[in-house]
């Protein structure tokens, strides 16, 4: 008989969980070694004092995804978790005015309408021109492995290529077809969860304000963390094997062929090996030199995603003037942006995301209560400290404050955070990052770093540092194309 393959994955977040289903689908025995001490990576939870705060991911789009996994795996999300879709999706503060953002193509051309005579014409076609890249980008061009170019040497992708806009910036559309500054950042927004500038990202995103206006923007009942916990379940279901406190400290190569991982001096075997943790730290810290695939000189050239000072904030009143989502558009997004991507420093008036799951959600704060994530992006690699922390807490609160007029800060009983440093320590985060690397089209596709080791056999990364790219959905994707690649090596 046939001994049964073992695979090592490392890392519980979205791709490391989705893999591991995948591969125990396939009867392959999977240890999962989390460094941490619960799974869901990025997208754990902090509880306190009856207060539950969602540590990473906080929106949820793109639900057919996530649907069309796990109806592939025997289930529905509707097995796990309810979802809610948020109506309006989201509110927009700008300089004096807000603007409630609704739910669905037909109230969004209504507002479009409203705010710039016109508009809703070029929305029309954007939306229309956003689905059709969503829909050949989704189901084409993001679950190619992306190892060399020919893959995308397909008719139906070089047939549509001038309709991807690759070459076009998304900035430069938007800017185009519509002049009303605040619709202007309402179609600009998304691509700030990939980390670039509108200016740098490619019009193929258009694909997001699709995504948000037409399949919605929801929120699963209980928190994120219910997408965590169902796809935990599903993988214990398939006989997948957890060691948490588990922190990888090397990936054995033996003549050119991973052979295994050790952990605190002890060598677990495996016939394959897949790391979901941070590519970088992977490449140039769990491998030895003559294994690692790129120099440090490749690292440190490569444009980063954002990283965030994150609030945790539980408010002992309930809180008028917000909504579930809240983006904080008060102050100039160019002078931010160029504190985030050409000259970093700690910024001097950002732009930031507030979270209120609570108005939605009862479960996730005590009874007449708040619970507030707060969200700043800041430039990867900044030095982290204390004082540059409590001003910006300051200044951000000061802001919500004047715009809700409600003084809260005599109301905060929970004050929970996290910054670029925590990012390293918990994550292993290259430049303490939030969201990988940015998609500007120089780090697209094959142009990213690579889910199959060049040179060490049976050696595969998924993650959001790989192909396709931060997020949620693109991160459970690449667990599944790495799972793909691991079952044709395995199964040649």
């Amino acid at each position: 008989m046939t001994q049964q393959k073992s695979i090592a994955i490392i890392g519980a977040g979205i791709s490391g969980l989705t893999a591991a289903i995948e591969l125990a689908s396939n009867g392959f025995r999977v240890t999962v070694f989390e460094k941490n001490e619960q799974y869901g990576g990025r997208g754990g939870i902090l509880k306190k004092d009856g207060f539950m705060f969602d540590c990473g991911p906080s929106w949820y789009w793109m639900p057919d995804i996530f649907e069309e996994f796990f109806k592939k795996h025997g289930h529905s999300t509707g097995d796990y978790f309810d979802l809610k879709r948020l109506d309006p999706s989201f509110r927009i503060f700008s300089y004096k005015e807000f603007m409630d953002v609704p739910a669905g193509r037909a109230s969004c051309l209504e507002l479009f309408e409203q705010r710039e005579k016109g508009s809703s014409k070029f929305l029309n076609k954007f939306l229309d021109e956003g689905q059709y890249k969503y829909q050949t980008g989704m189901r084409d061009f993001v679950r190619k492995p992306s190892l060399k170019w020919s893959e995308y040497f397909d008719w139906r992708l070089l047939k549509g290529l001038m309709r991807l806009e690759m070459l076009k910036s998304l900035e430069t559309v938007v800017h185009r077809g519509i002049k009303d500054p605040i619709l202007r950042q309402w179609m600009c927004f998304p691509v700030l969860f990939l980390g670039a500038k509108p200016s740098r990202t490619p019009a193929l995103y258009s694909l997001m304000n699709y995504a948000e206006i037409e399949l919605g923007t929801w929120y699963p009942m209980g928190g994120m963390i219910k997408l965590f916990e169902s796809l935990y379940q599903m993988a214990l279901d398939r006989g997948v094997l957890f060691e948490f406190n588990s922190s990888v400290d090397k990936i054995e190569v033996l003549d050119q062929k991973a052979t295994g991982v050790k952990i605190n001096g002890v060598q677990h075997h495996a016939d394959v090996v897949l790391s979901t943790a941070d590519y970088q730290h992977t490449d140039q810290v769990l491998l030895d030199p003559s294994s690692r695939q790129y120099s440090e000189q490749y690292w440190n050239a490569r444009l980063m995603a954002p990283s965030a000072l994150v609030f945790y904030i539980g408010i002992d009143r309930k809180v008028e003037g917000l909504l579930h989502h809240n983006l904080f558009f008060d102050e100039p997004f160019d002078r931010h942006a160029r504190e985030i991507y050409d000259v970093p420093d700690w910024p001097s008036d950002p732009l930031f995301y507030v979270c209120v799951p609570s108005k939605t959600d009862p479960t996730v704060a005590p009874q007449g209560m708040e619970n507030l994530f707060i969200l700043i992006p800041l430039a990867a690699g900044l030095e982290d400290s204390p004082v540059h922390r409590e001003n910006l807490f300051q200044k951000v609160f000061q802001r919500i404050q004047k715009k809700i007029g409600t003084n809260l800060i005599p109301h905060v009983i929970v004050r929970e955070e996290m910054g670029p440093k925590d990012f390293k320590s918990v994550y292993n985060s290259f430049k303490g990052n939030a969201y990988g690397l940015a998609n500007t089209l120089m780090q697209t596709a094959v142009l990213k770093p690579r889910l199959k080791h060049s040179r060490v056999e049976g050696l595969f990364f998924a993650g959001q540092l790989s192909h396709p790219g931060p997020g949620l959905p693109p991160s459970l994707i690449s667990g599944q194309i790495s799972a793909e690649l691991i079952l044709k090596y395995l199964n040649p």
